[in-house]
C-alpha cells in the first residue's frame, strides 16, 4: 500500500508539487472538476430544496477510475486543489465520488507553489470547508436556473439558438447602453486657445513656456475677436503659486487590476491574462492569481524591502500594508505577487516573461517611497481682456516608485500636458510669440475595452474577477458583442494663429474615431437586451446582480443557507418566465421601416433574419411580389443604418464583366462575399470589399482558387511498389487512400515524409 496520494486539479501543478515532496507522495491530477450538474433536463430537483443532480462526464470517467484505484491503495489522501470556492468544490466532489474516509483524508491549501508553502500546508491540514462548497453550489445552481429558464424564452420570442445568463446578460447591457450613448451623442465644437511665451532669464537667455486660456470659445468669430485683442496686448504675471505634492504607488495586483493593467500595457485579453497567469502560478513563479486581496505577507514585505534597498537604496524603501476595501474579499489571502521577490526574470515564453515582469514591478513598486513633486501654477493677465492664460508645470523632486513603475490610464486625451516652467515672479511681462486658437470637438463616451469593462463590472459589484474572462469570451462567442478595431475617419478643423501682429487661418485634417480592440454590441445583442430589460428587469438590474454576489459571500461565511437564498429568488423569477412565455413574440417589433425605395416605390425595412441582420425591400401587407433581401455590412446596426446605406446594399449582385467569355458576378451569401464564374464560387479575401472590388482582382482570386484546387487533386505521394496506395490532400487535411478506404494521418507526421512502411503501419493500426 502506498503512503500518500496527493490530488490536484492541474497536471502542471502536479508536476511542480512533485519536486517538493518525497518519494512517499504520489501526485495526480483530476484535470479540473470531475463532475457537474447533469445535462439531462435541468439537473436540479426544485421541489426537493433545489438538490443538484451531479454526474461524471464521459471524458472524466477514465480519470475518476484511475484516482479511485489509487485512493483505495493509499493510507492518506491529500486534497490539494486551489484555495478558492471552486477549488473547495473540486475537493468535495472528489471526496464524494471516491468515497474517501474523513479519517484518512486531509485538505491542504497553499497560496504559492514553493517548497516552504507546500511543506507548511502538509503540516497544517484541515477538513473540507462546506461553507465555501455551498457558496460554489449556490452560484452554479442559480446560474443554471437563470440560463435554463431564460434561454427557451428567447428561442420562442426572439430567435432560435440564443442564450441568456445572470452575469453575461448584464455585461451585454453595459455595452449596449454605452453604444446608445454614443449613437445619441451630438458633438459640439469649441475653440481652445494656447499661447507660446518667452520670458527673459536671469542668465540673459530667454525661457520658453506654454499657457492655455482659462476660457473656451463657442464660435470661430469669438476666438478671432479675442486674438484681435491680443495683437497689441501686454501680458503680465499676476500670480505664481507653488504647491508640493506627492504620488503614492498603486497597490499590488488583484485579479481584476491585473486583467486591466495587462490589457492596457501588454495588449492581452482578459482570457489571455488569466491563462498566462495560471501557467505562471502552476510553475511556481507567482502566488495564486484568483484573489480580491491587496495584502502582502510579512515575509513578502521583508523580501520586497530587501529588493528595493539593493536596487535603489534605503531612501526608496517604504513598507506599506494595503487594505482590501471590499467586504466580500474572498479566496486567497494575499495579492498576486512573485513567489520569490529576488527573481527578477524567469524562464518561459514571451507572454509569461512579460506578464511576470509586470507583476514583479507592480509588487516591488508598491513597497517603494512616494514620488515627491512640486506643481507650479502661473496666472497671466491680458491687457484689455477679462480672460487669463494659465501655465502649469510639474517638477519631480524625488522620483520614488516612478523610477520603477507607472500605472496606465485608458482613453487619455493628451490635453493639458505639464512641463517644466522657467523661473517667474509676479509683475514679469512675458512676450507672446504665437497665440493659436484651435477648433476642438466634444467627444462621445469611449466604447469599452476588455480592461475598462472589467473595471466597470468590478465597480458595480457584478460577478467576480475570476468569472470575467469566461463571461467576456461567452458574449463574444455567442454573437452578442464583437471586439474590433476601427480605422477612424478624416475630419477637418480650423486653426487660427496670431503671429507678428497678423492672424492666419488654416483648415487642417485629423483622424478621429480610431479604436483598437473595443467592444460593441451586435443587433441581436441589442434586441435581446431590450427584451430582457422589458420582461426581466430584476435580473438585468445592476444592483440585483451585485446583491447576489454579497449573498454568495454570506453563504461562504456560514451566515446564510444556500437553498433559502435560491428560493427567495426563484419563485418570483419563475412567475416572470411564465408571463414572458404568454406574451407576444417581439419578432414583429424587430421590423424597422427606413423609408421608400425610389425605384420600386416599396417600403424598405431592416430586421433580424435567419442568418443575421438584413435589409428588405417590399413585403408589406397587400404586396404580392416577394420581398428582396440584402445582408447588412459588418459594423452596420439596425439602430443606426440610414435609408441610403440600406439601398446601397442592394447593389449586389454586381456584374464586373467577362473572363474567358463567362460573366463574373460579385455577391454575398450565407458564408460571406464571393465571386461567381462559370457556375463556381470563390470566396473573397477579408480585405476585399464586395461593393468596390474590380474585375482584375476577381480574376486573380479565381485563378488562385484553380491552382489550389489542382494541387488538392494531385497526390502528395505515390508508391511504385503499391500503386493503389496514395497520400492525398483532402478537405480536412492530408490522408492515406488505400483499397477504397481513407485513413487519417496522425498528428506530428509530415505527409511528404511518409514511407510505404509508415503508411502500412498507420493502416494496420487503424484496422485494430
Amino acid at each position: 500500500m502506498q503512503e500518500n496520494l496527493v490530488i490536484v486539479e492541474s497536471p502542471a501543478k502536479a508536476k511542480t508539487i512533485e519536486k517538493f515532496l518525497g518519494k512517499e507522495y504520489t501526485v495526480k491530477s483530476s484535470f479540473g472538476h470531475i463532475r457537474d450538474l447533469s445535462k439531462k433536463e435541468l439537473g436540479i430537483d426544485i421541489s426537493n430544496n433545489f438538490e443538484p443532480h451531479y454526474e461524471i462526464p464521459a471524458d472524466k470517467k477514465k480519470v475518476v477510475g484511475e484516482l479511485d484505484k489509487l485512493a483505495k491503495s493509499a493510507k492518506t489522501v491529500w486534497l490539494a486543489s486551489d484555495e478558492d470556492r471552486e477549488g473547495e468544490a473540486i475537493a468535495w466532489h472528489l471526496a464524494q465520488v471516491l468515497g474517501l474516509d474523513p479519517k484518512t483524508t486531509k485538505r491542504i491549501v497553499f497560496h504559492e507553489i514553493t517548497k516552504n508553502a507546500i511543506l507548511h500546508a502538509v503540516e497544517n491540514p484541515r477538513s473540507i470547508n462546506m461553507d465555501l462548497v455551498n457558496a460554489q453550489q449556490a452560484r452554479r445552481v442559480l446560474d443554471r436556473l437563470v440560463g435554463f429558464e431564460l434561454s427557451p424564452v428567447l428561442w420562442r420570442k426572439v430567435k432560435p439558438s440564443l442564450s441568456a445568463g445572470r452575469v453575461q446578460s448584464v455585461a451585454v447591457r453595459l455595452i449596449v447602453e454605452r453604444e446608445r450613448e454614443i449613437i445619441a451623442f451630438e458633438s459640439k465644437d469649441y475653440y481652445r486657445v494656447v499661447a507660446d511665451f518667452e520670458i527673459a532669464g536671469a542668465n540673459g537667455k530667454p525661457g520658453a513656456f506654454r499657457a492655455e486660456l482659462n476660457k473656451r470659445f463657442a464660435t470661430e468669430q469669438e476666438a478671432e475677436a479675442f486674438l484681435g485683442k491680443c495683437k497689441d496686448a501686454r501680458f503680465t504675471v499676476l500670480n505664481v503659486e507653488q504647491k508640493p505634492s506627492k504620488k503614492n504607488p498603486p497597490a499590488p495586483f488583484t485579479t481584476s487590476t491585473l486583467q486591466q493593467e495587462a490589457g492596457r500595457k501588454l495588449g492581452m485579453s482578459v482570457s489571455q491574462t488569466m491563462a498566462v497567469a495560471q501557467r505562471l502560478y502552476e510553475a511556481g513563479y507567482i502566488t495564486y492569481m484568483r484573489t480580491d486581496s491587496v495584502n502582502l505577507s510579512n515575509q513578502a514585505l521583508a523580501a520586497a524591502k530587501e529588493e528595493v534597498t539593493a536596487l535603489f537604496g534605503a531612501e526608496y524603501s517604504e513598507v506599506r500594508n494595503f487594505k482590501t476595501k471590499s467586504k466580500g474579499a474572498q479566496e486567497a489571502h494575499e495579492a498576486i505577487r512573485p513567489s520569490y521577490m529576488n527573481h527578477r526574470t524567469i524562464e518561459g515564453g514571451p507572454q509569461e516573461k512579460r506578464l511576470y515582469e509586470l507583476i514583479w514591478k507592480r509588487t516591488v513598486a508598491s513597497q517603494m517611497a512616494s514620488a515627491q513633486t512640486e506643481r507650479t501654477v502661473v496666472d497671466i493677465a491680458v491687457s484689455g481682456a477679462a480672460e487669463q492664460f494659465v501655465a502649469t508645470g510639474e517638477v519631480v523632486k524625488f522620483d520614488g516608485f516612478l523610477r520603477l513603475y507607472s500605472e496606465s490610464v485608458e482613453d487619455e486625451t493628451g490635453e493639458g500636458e505639464e512641463a517644466l516652467l522657467p523661473p517667474m515672479k509676479k509683475g514679469d511681462e512675458p512676450t507672446a510669440q504665437t497665440i493659436t486658437a484651435l477648433q476642438r470637438f466634444t467627444q462621445s463616451p469611449p466604447r469599452y475595452s476588455e480592461a475598462s469593462l472589467v473595471k466597470r463590472l468590478e465597480e458595480l459589484g457584478i460577478g467576480r474577477p475570476s468569472t470575467y474572462a469566461p463571461t467576456i469570451s461567452t458574449i463574444i462567442t455567442r454573437g452578442y458583442v464583437i471586439k474590433e478595431s476601427r480605422d477612424g475617419e478624416k475630419r477637418g478643423y480650423t486653426q487660427l494663429t496670431l503671429s507678428k501682429g497678423k492672424i492666419a487661418r488654416k483648415t487642417l485634417t485629423e483622424t478621429v474615431g480610431k479604436e483598437k480592440n473595443k467592444l460593441s454590441p451586435t443587433d441581436i445583442g441589442m434586441i435581446v437586451t431590450d427584451f430582457l430589460d422589458a420582461q426581466f428587469a430584476a435580473v438585468m438590474d445592476y444592483n440585483f446582480t451585485a446583491s447576489v454576489e454579497k449573498e454568495f459571500d454570506e453563504i461562504a461565511m456560514g451566515e446564510k443557507s444556500w437553498p433559502e437564498m435560491i428560493r427567495s429568488f426563484y419563485d418570483e423569477f419563475h412567475s416572470k418566465v411564465d408571463e414572458a412565455l404568454e406574451s407576444k413574440p417581439v419578432k414583429s417589433s424587430q421590423m424597422h421601416e427606413l423609408g421608400i425605395d425610389p425605384k420600386s416605390g416599396k417600403p424598405v425595412f431592416v430586421k433580424i433574419g435567419r442568418f443575421g441582420p438584413v435589409a428588405q425591400i417590399g413585403g408589406a401587407e397587400g404586396d404580392e411580389e416577394k420581398p428582396r433581401f440584402a445582408s447588412l455590412k459588418k459594423g452596420q446596426l439596425i439602430a443606426t443604418i440610414t435609408l441610403d446605406e440600406a439601398l446601397a446594399l442592394f447593389d449586389l449582385p454586381r456584374k464586373l464583366g467577362e473572363f474567358e467569355d463567362k460573366e463574373v458576378v460579385i455577391g454575398v451569401g450565407r458564408f460571406g462575399p464571393y465571386a461567381r464564374h462559370d457556375g463556381k464560387f470563390v470566396s473573397l479575401a477579408k480585405t476585399d470589399d464586395p461593393y468596390t472590388i474590380e474585375l482584375p482582382r476577381a480574376i486573380e482570386l479565381i485563378e488562385q482558387k484553380r491552382i489550389k484546387d489542382k494541387r488538392m487533386k494531385e497526390p502528395i505521394k505515390t508508391f511504385a511498389e503499391e500503386p493503389g496506395l496514395q497520400v492525398l490532400n483532402g478537405r480536412y487535411g492530408p490522408y492515406i487512400a488505400f483499397d477504397g478506404k481513407n485513413y487519417r494521418i496522425p498528428k506530428g507526421q509530415e505527409p511528404e515524409g511518409l514511407t510505404l512502411e509508415a503508411c502500412r503501419a498507420i493502416i494496420a493500426k487503424s484496422k485494430k
